[in-house]
C-alpha cells in the first residue's frame, strides 16, 4: 500500500487519466474529487462490500438446493 501526503487543492494521478484531489480536510474526514473516464467504476468500498453480500445472499448454496430438493422429494 502506498501512503500519500497532500493538502488541500494538491492532486494525484492514478494512470494517465485519474486524477484525484484533495478539497477538503476536517474533523469527520477527507473531501475528495475523482477525475476519471465514465467507464471506471467508482464506488465507496462499503457500498461495494454490500452489493457483493447481497449477490451472495441471492445464490443458493448447494446444501440449500439439496435440502430442498429432499424435502420435496419427500412430499411425493
Amino acid at each position: 500500500m502506498l501512503v500519500l501526503h497532500r493538502k488541500v487543492n494538491e492532486s494525484l494521478l492514478i494512470g494517465p487519466d485519474i486524477r484525484i484531489t484533495i478539497v477538503d480536510c476536517g474533523g469527520e474526514g477527507v473531501r475528495l474529487a475523482i477525475d476519471a473516464p465514465r467507464h471506471v467504476s467508482i464506488l465507496r468500498e462499503e457500498l461495494s462490500e454490500a452489493a457483493q453480500n447481497n449477490k451472495q445472499a441471492l445464490s443458493p448454496s448447494v446444501h440449500s438446493i439439496q435440502s430442498l430438493q429432499s424435502m420435496l422429494q419427500g412430499s411425493e
